[in-house]
């Protein structure tokens, strides 16, 4: 059924730093022109107070909700974005950013390099989550908001929001880190790395160069069916699977007899279709670099005036719980106004896509006592 209230929406387009204006990037070196895809749902006011800022994990887009012309799934977020939702659109104006380095509109290694009139490919410079902020910044600017009500994402997006504060803390209100980090540990840099090999193992890979040619799809497919094992967790594959067989018994070959396998290549099979090898190895790359820890996140100050919802999952292995908790306890050192809520799912990481009646009663509820009391100011 069709989320009542968004209907169908259609991707915006912003682009900025022309040349010899390029936007300069943590590594050093410059891009430009930047083109951002994004959407909107709901109004502005007219003291633009209200504006939510959704940042998208790793695989996401800027497609958060409603339908696009002809689809039959809606964004992927809608759950939470309508009205009556925790971001209510009757309310809230939300917009969500595609992140640059992606490959669903904004400027990425599948884009045209203005230099060459061909594929950025690996001559895409290196990114950094600090890179992909800063251009949303320009979006916020761009639209006339000063100060956004609200930063909220989850995993990557989670980065997004953390990142938020680090470097803009004057321009948003309130923050919603969900199943996050301050940063990557040594086991979450050794699974990307593993997805990175699998892609540059492909020999359709080619250093980057496979545009306009075969794409390497087994090793992009692999290192997808790696990270959906990581987004699940022990339980949640137990029951969506056991050890049940794809037919009544096995054919004693190395075909996909079970049930997890059939929905491990399923998944992988259908991620090549959508999304950008070279996106992969620049997305995972920026958040493995991503670092708030110390006194980073603070380092600007005046983060003592937001205020915080961390959000994270028990069953949450690839994030796991102590990382959110890492995030509070720094919050609290410096006397920030955080909540920490622990929801008790058997999802995984997953959770934070899935658990729509937990996540909508604590944010709705988070929402409306900052928006409150904002406007009694």
């Amino acid at each position: 059924m069709k989320s009542k209230g968004i209907g169908t929406v259609r991707p915006q387009y912003f682009t900025f730093a022309q040349p010899p204006h390029e936007m300069k990037l943590e590594c050093g070196k410059y891009l430009g022109p930047i083109t951002l895809a994004y959407e909107t749902y709901g109004e502005l006011n007219a003291e633009k107070s209200n504006a939510i800022l959704v940042a998208h994990a790793f695989s996401g887009d800027a497609h958060a909700a409603g339908y696009h012309e002809g689809d039959k799934n809606p964004g992927w977020w809608d759950s939470l974005i309508g009205p009556g939702k925790a971001l209510d659109t009757q309310k809230y104006f939300v917009l969500c950013v595609n992140a640059i380095g992606g490959c669903k509109g904004s400027t990425g290694p599948s884009s045209t390099n203005p230099k060459t009139g061909k594929p950025y490919a690996l001559d895409f410079p290196i990114l950094t989550v600090e890179d992909i902020v800063k251009t949303q910044k320009y979006l916020i600017d761009h639209l006339g908001i000063k100060k956004l009500l609200c930063v909220i994402g989850g995993s990557m997006g989670g980065m997004q929001v953390l990142q938020w504060v680090a470097t803009y803390p004057e321009s948003l209100r309130c923050a919603i880190p969900i199943a996050t980090a301050l940063k990557h540990s040594p086991q979450q840099i050794a699974f990307d790395e593993v997805g990175r090999q699998a892609v540059m193992a492909d020999p359709a890979w080619n250093e980057g160069n496979y545009y306009g040619k075969n794409i390497p799809e087994k090793g992009l497919a692999v290192a997808r069916m790696i990270g959906h094992i990581t987004y699940m967790s022990d339980k949640s594959m137990e029951e969506k699977f056991s050890r049940r067989l794809k037919d009544k018994s096995p054919d004693f070959k190395f075909g996909a007899d079970f049930e997890v396998e059939g929905y491990l290549r399923y998944r992988g099979d259908n991620f090549v279709k959508r999304f950008d090898a070279n996106s992969y190895l620049y997305l995972t790359k920026a958040m493995d670099h991503f670092d708030l820890s110390g006194d980073r996140l603070f380092s600007k100050g005046g983060q003592s005036d937001l205020r915080f919802l961390v959000i994270a999952f028990k069953s949450d292995w690839l994030y796991p719980s102590y990382q959110s908790q890492e995030i509070v306890r720094k919050l609290k050192t410096h006397h920030a106004d955080a909540t920490y809520c622990e929801i008790n799912s058997t999802y995984g990481h997953d959770a934070f896509l899935l658990e729509v009646d937990e996540e909508t009663r604590l944010v709705k509820h988070f929402l409306q006592k900052t928006y409150s009391d904002f406007q009694k100011r």
